[in-house]
């Protein structure tokens, strides 16, 4: 079936076809009728089968043909399209600007981690569709540089990423400000509980789409493990890379300082790469993202913060250095590769720490994986487990969100409520707790060390913070303490 038999204009088909897309997927064939009738939509597909075209053309469609629910009120934004990452963003932002070539419709994208002022400029001339991250769409809101009065469209993009990033308060502070009337949007690559308690708040007697097995991974996609000790993990990705001439290869590690160590690594053994992870400027990400997608770089090392922000066609290699501590996340990490029907392969390494782990996903997409060892990284059976660093109850590395994650030891909130010092957004970090060391008279607040308790002697009386007790090395979390005065 082609795309003009779905309701689509000869403008949207025209550059649809130029971009390279003849037929619809799956996904797309169904949701895209169900967009344009007007109603609400509750949709899940694995990643990679083509969400983001589902709601963005069937958008363009609508907006395109309707004048503005207010005509007479100063041009506003007509579609808002929320996303869990930076990376996200500007790829559903790219896809709609493409589709949108022969319309008269305009877009923007809104992240964090840039400056404010060239996006208020912006904001000023018509944007009919903006893509944006929650943090940074609150931050214009509360400014007054940004009204969300005229959105006629909600989309919630990876709404469930988005609950695992902790940006629930966030997403409802925003529903607050926009128009009762509209409809609403929410794609997600699982159907967990959590989100179908957001969507029985948000949506109103929705269709329902969901084309593929819960929690599946894309059939084109080969799977392989390779049992090998921590300390050597390192040397044997590089052997994989040189030894079979993989060009392009997507690598997971599960935390930022790692995935440091580990590009420093493969350039050393003369294999192009870099980092990408929140601790990152927005500037070197988008660098590092443009020269693995031209070939520039070979490796990309990333954090599960590119997991649903990277979209590149035909990336052959998706690598798991470490598995995630979250087995969902497995699936969103290979969904990388094999997308839009095309071939790809997906490596783990897998060390003894990990096994519980690799129990965890194979559970999950109902499957075992086959597991092999390879000649010259025979694993030592007499090393023993080692309890991950960074295991189930820490916050992920991801990064980009405002609180911590659902799976983090405790809730996103504000201060006093359990959740992150204000302050200590993604990308800015504490100290972690990690052992019993001598309490010292240093405090970390907000992010912030200070040496004397009498910092605190200024503050209102009914401010609520926390007092980090940490070692006189400041490595080491001791204890943390919750006050309100």
């Amino acid at each position: 079936m082609p795309f003009s038999r779905l309701g689509l204009s000869d403008p949207i088909v025209r550059a649809v076809t130029e971009l390279g897309y003849t037929t619809p997927t799956p996904i797309q064939t169904q949701a895209i009728p169900a967009v344009l009738s007007g109603g609400d939509l509750l949709a899940g597909a694995q990643t990679g089968t083509g969400k983001t075209a589902g709601f963005t053309l069937p958008i363009l469609q609508r907006l395109s043909s309707t004048a503005p629910a207010n005509p007479q009120a100063r041009p506003g934004v007509r579609a808002l399209i929320l996303t869990p990452t930076r990376e996200l963003a500007a790829q559903v932002e790219e896809n709609v600007r493409g589709y949108a070539r022969y319309l008269k419709l305009t877009s923007m994208v809104m992240f964090g981690g840039v400056g404010m002022n060239p996006q208020i400029e912006q904001l000023k001339k018509r944007v009919d569709i903006l893509v944006a991250c929650p943090g940074r769409l609150l931050d214009h809101l509360s400014q007054g540089s940004l009204d969300l009065n005229s959105v006629e469209i909600l989309v919630l993009d990876e709404a469930d990423r988005m609950l695992d990033m902790g940006f629930i308060h966030d997403i409802k502070k925003v529903l607050a400000k926009l128009p009762p009337k509209r409809q609403n949007l929410l794609f997600s690559a699982t159907f967990s509980e959590d989100i179908r308690g957001l969507a029985d708040r948000l949506l109103d007697r929705p269709a329902l789409i969901e084309v593929a097995p819960r929690n599946a991974t894309a059939d084109r996609v080969r799977q392989q493990v390779y049992r090998v000790d921590r300390e050597r993990k390192r040397d044997l990705l590089s052997h994989l890379i040189q030894q079979n001439n993989w060009q392009q290869v997507l690598v997971f590690t599960r935390t930022k300082h790692g995935a440091n160590r580990l590009a420093e690594k493969l350039e050393k053994d003369g294999i192009p790469s870099a980092a990408i992870h929140g601790n990152k400027s927005q500037s070197a990400r988008t660098r590092a993202l443009a020269g693995f997608k031209s070939g520039e770089l070979r490796v990309l090392v990333a954090t599960d913060i590119a997991a649903r922000g990277i979209d590149i066609s035909e990336l052959p290699h998706v690598v798991n250095f470490e598995l995630p501590n979250v087995p969902e996340d497995y699936v969103h990490r290979i969904g990388r590769t094999g997308r839009a029907g095309a071939e790809g392969e997906a490596v783990s390494l897998v060390c003894v720490d990990e096994n519980k782990l690799l129990v965890d996903i194979e559970k999950l997409i109902r499957r075992p994986l086959p597991c092999s060892q390879l000649p010259g990284f025979e694993v030592d059976p007499s090393i023993a487990a080692e309890p991950i660093p960074n295991g189930r109850n820490a916050p992920r590395g991801g990064g980009g969100g405002r609180g911590a994650p659902r799976g983090g030891s405790q809730p996103a909130g504000k201060p006093g409520q359990g959740g992150k010092p204000q302050g200590a957004r993604q990308g800015q970090g504490g100290p972690r707790n990690g052992g019993n060391g001598q309490q010292g008279k240093g405090f970390c607040y907000g992010g912030f060390h200070v040496n004397a308790p009498d910092i605190f002697s200024g503050l209102s009386k009914t401010t609520c913070f926390q007092v980090w007790h940490i070692s006189p090395e400041m490595r080491i979390l001791t204890s943390v303490k919750t006050f309100k005065s």
